[in-house]
């Protein structure tokens, strides 16, 4: 038969049973008479003649069946009917499946929102042409850190690759900008002439940079982002008439990038590097590296091209550098950073979660299969093949499955509303979480996977049993056999196993996060009001204050301070060129020389060559700081002095130090009256005198140890672009009363200033954003499989003793106490929990290896946690079992003895 006529034949078949089905008894019909007279022929009389016909065929019945699945329609029929089928016992028993469902929404809903954010951080491409070509540029110290980029060092990679298309280096730092529809304060980066090359975009409006705009003491210019131009200019279709102060500088807008261009995330405005002189140092590491490999040239290859020159500065400069390798990094790859880690592990726990969700509604398919042994064992009897009962199995778990899956999706899409408003703020690329058209294909996959192991497990269970005794076990078909008990046995202990595994992960994760909030950072940090603002920078040639920018700093800074210290509730103000912890990362870095009577050198040249005898040298923070600030601050004075009245910018030049710095540098020494030499970080060539010591400060983050600082007073060195003007206000009355009194008297002293306060608790939270993100979503996921365990613990025990009720009851007849059968029962469960706490904890030991980059003051084998989650996990066990076996304590002998 053609394959048209087959396929209007089924079609026909489908539209019109009645008629197909006239139609095949028709054909049946004249077979027999054809066949009833063949052996009439043969001498046979009529009714014998007739039987033997029927014999002949097998059975009408059997017949038209046979013809029936002689066509493809007959499977799609067959499908029909398994799913109306379903959808009848289904409905027919609405506990087990609105808890099914609801089981694996939960699984489902919550792999589909991780899933979506999993999407738009690690697996989508960024939004530029062949983003696989571009590419971020690190030097390599000898211990193996990456480390931002030197001038000098910068300019070699540029001049002697052979590798990049575009290569740039760029910085970025928040800046106080007026000139639009109000004052603000917005990110900036100055990018050097191939930055917008790299990535293959031109401006939306505009152009970029001219020549004369890109060279040293050219006309200044900037390039704007979208939303700066929508929200600041009101979309302005001219620029020419456009212009902004930046940090008190005029520019000229010379153009607007496009919408989806963000980078550095979030930033607002973008300068050529070049309007400023540039330092040739080596050892002030001021820069990040950004590139385009050129086409038809792989990583390895590009990686190889910069490494050669770095290991020719290194051996032309030896220890006046810090580099000894270069790094190159796919730019998706160097986004994400650590948060692939922290997202893996979501990713991880959410996977386990979704096995918990499947093995607890794997448990009610074997207990149902068990009820339904004596209706599948008929319909086995009845001819069924085992190809007929799995399909007849999967077409039930998928309908399970889609439905469970479709309530996933959309409370995966009410989870994605709201991540938002947990999600850290540090998130790359968070705008782009959304229920597009791969999570829901992820959703989907995930809903036909699940329902097909769940299906193939019912009916490779279903298949196993004995017919006829089966057919013979009447009611007790519906408590099932030891098999299926065992079966579910397996099943509960491999989900207490993958809970216990999500349970230590939350509880080291949890632990972790306790010890990081309770750790000091090295001053008092409660009742501290920020007040980032903006001061005027009018740098020299070599970057750095003159002694009247100086001056008007501090005139403005002292100003200000002396009337916020007049405010009611204001116990201390200082002066901070910006905020440990919190900003720590703002706080610039590099070597300074250590003169011990040598002659300071006279320039920057001079100071790299001084810079080769490393026992003369050392490394440290470089923070701004005013005499009130320690005190401010809370940090102790350990020896020595604090800033004084009387270092003003005509006296000798002091620096106060860290004790970090001073057991680091000088073990066992006194390090006042050391003279060092750091005017790589503010081009400033004065040296400075150490005259105190304080107590150490975690500048970095709670998370890394107290290092190395130096402090120089802000009216002898001013505050360079390295700095973040910072007041800080120590406070005994509410912070949002002290906030407004302040902002008022800063806009009337500096209207065009803009301003922004915090607490420093605020801060903080901002800081330990993404650490409390993962710690509550694996925190949540641990807490629903711990309550899906619980149930499938409840299910497992209660489906025993049902089925052990007339051994309890004899038991019971026989003298056996209630304390008795509540170990009897109870054991069960702990059974259960202990076999799957076992194997959970040695699959914890490797899989929590993982978590280690995410710990903090543990370890990722910490035994407390352990322990605590074991005894947890066995409590919830018992209680679990507790329920069952009030049941069981309470029987009847009498009645359990009747039981079937």
């Amino acid at each position: 038969m053609s394959l048209w006529r087959q396929l209007s034949r089924g079609l026909r078949t489908l539209t019109n049973r009645n008629a197909a089905d006239q139609a095949i008894d028709d054909e049946i019909e004249h077979f027999l008479e054809e066949s009833t007279a063949a052996f009439t022929a043969k001498g046979l009389p009529p009714e014998e003649a007739r039987r033997a016909a029927r014999l002949e065929l097998g059975g009408s019945l059997a017949a038209r069946e046979e013809v029936r699945a002689y066509g493809w329609e007959n499977r799609v029929d067959n499908l029909w009917a398994d799913l109306r089928y379903a959808g009848r016992t289904l409905t027919g028993n609405p506990g087990f499946t609105a808890v099914s469902i609801l089981t694996l929404a939960l699984g489902i809903g919550a792999s589909t929102a991780i899933f979506s954010v999993v999407d738009a951080v690690l697996l989508r491409s960024l939004p530029y042409p062949e983003p696989q070509q571009i590419v971020r540029v690190w030097e390599q110290a000898p211990n193996g850190h990456r480390i931002n980029l030197a001038d000098g060092n910068f300019d070699d990679f540029l001049k002697q690759n052979h590798t990049f298309a575009s290569l740039a280096a760029y910085n970025e730092r928040p800046a106080s900008v007026s000139g639009g529809s109000e004052p603000v304060r917005a990110k900036w980066s100055e990018v050097s002439s191939g930055f917008f090359g790299a990535f293959g975009v031109k401006p939306l409006r505009g152009r970029v940079f001219s020549p004369d705009e890109g060279r040293a003491q050219g006309t200044p210019a900037v390039i704007v982002s979208f939303h700066f131009w929508q929200r600041y200019f009101g979309g302005a279709e001219d620029l020419s008439p456009l212009h902004l102060k930046i940090e008190g500088k005029d520019y000229a807008v010379a153009g607007v990038m496009p919408e989806g261009f963000d980078y550095p995330a979030g930033n607002a405005l973008w300068t050529p590097v070049e309007l400023q002189s540039q330092s040739q140092s080596r050892s002030a590491h001021n820069w990040r590296g950004i590139g385009r490999i050129r086409a038809g040239v792989t990583l390895a290859q590009a990686r190889q091209d910069l490494s050669a020159i770095a290991h020719r500065i290194r051996a032309e400069y030896g220890k006046k550098v810090d580099l000894q390798d270069a790094a190159v990094v796919p730019l998706d790859k160097a986004l994400v950073g650590d948060v692939q880690t922290a997202l893996l592990t979501l990713l991880g726990a959410v996977g386990l979660l979704l096995l918990v969700a499947c093995a607890n509604v794997a448990g009610l398919l074997v207990a149902r299969g068990a009820a339904r042994r004596k209706e599948l064992a008929l319909r086995v009897a009845l001819g069924a093949g085992r190809g007929r009962l799995l399909q007849q199995f999967l077409v039930e778990s998928l309908a399970l499955s889609l439905a469970g899956g479709t309530l996933g999706v959309l409370l995966a899409a009410w989870a994605v509303r709201l991540l938002p408003a947990i999600l850290p703020a540090n998130l790359p690329r968070q705008q782009g979480i959304a229920m597009n058209t791969g999570v829901l294909l992820f959703a989907l996959a995930a809903t036909f996977a699940v329902g097909a192991v769940l299906g193939a497990l019912a009916a490779w269970r279903a298949g196993r049993g004995n017919v006829q005794q089966a057919l013979a076990s009447g009611s007790r078909a519906y408590t099932g056999t030891g098999a299926s008990q065992r079966l579910r046995g397996v099943v509960v202990t491999g989900e207490i196993a993958a809970t216990l595994v999500i349970l230590i992960a939350a509880g080291l994760l949890g632990r972790s996060f306790l010890r990081l909030v309770t750790t000091s950072p090295g001053f008092q940090s409660r009742n501290l009001v920020t007040m980032q603002f903006s001061v005027p920078i009018e740098t020299q040639p070599n970057g750095a204050l003159g002694p009247d920018a100086v001056a008007r700093q501090a005139r403005l800074l002292e100003g200000v301070s002396a009337r916020l210290q007049a405010l009611p509730g204001v116990e201390a103000v200082g002066v901070s060129g910006a905020m440990p912890v919190a900003e720590g990362d703002n706080l610039a870095e590099g070597d300074f020389l250590i003169l011990n009577g040598r002659k300071p050198p006279a320039d920057f040249e001079e100071f790299q060559r001084m810079g080769q005898n490393s026992g003369q040298t050392g490394h440290a923070l470089y923070a701004v700081a005013g005499e009130e600030y320690f005190r401010t601050m809370g940090i102790p004075l350990v020896r020595g002095r604090m800033f004084a009245a009387q270092d003003q910018a005509d006296a000798q030049h002091v620096a106060v130090i860290s004790e970090a710095l001073a057991r680091q540098r000088w073990p066992g020494q006194d390090p006042l009256g050391q003279v060092l030499e750091f005017g790589n970080m503010d081009g400033n060539l004065k040296p400075l005198t150490v005259v105190g010591v304080v107590g150490d400060v975690r500048a970095r983050g709670l998370d890394a140890p107290p290092g190395p600082v130096v402090y120089v007073n802000y009216r002898q060195r001013g505050m360079n672009l390295n700095s973040t003007p910072t007041l800080l206000l120590r406070t005994a009355a509410p912070a949002k009363e002290v906030v407004q009194q302040a902002r008022a008297i800063v806009q009337e002293m500096a209207p065009d200033v803009p301003l922004k306060f915090s607490t420093f608790e605020e801060q903080m939270s901002g800081w330990l954003a993404d650490r409390r993100f993962l710690l509550l979503l694996v925190g949540v996921f641990a807490a629903a499989a711990l309550s899906l365990a619980a149930i499938g613990i409840y299910g497992v025990v209660a489906f025993s003793v049902a089925r052990r009720t007339q051994e309890i009851g004899i038991r019971v007849a026989m003298g056996a106490r209630r304390g008795d059968i509540l170990r009897l029962v109870v054991g069960e469960g702990a059974r259960f929990a202990v076999l799957g706490a076992a194997i959970g904890i040695a699959a914890s030991l490797l899989i929590t290896r993982l978590l280690t980059t995410l710990l903090f003051g543990i370890s990722s084998t910490d035994p407390v946690t352990f322990a605590g989650v074991a005894l947890l996990l066995g409590l919830v066990a018992v209680l679990a079992s507790y329920l069952p076996a009030r049941r069981a304590m309470r029987l009847d002998p009498n009645t359990a003895l009747r039981y079937e």
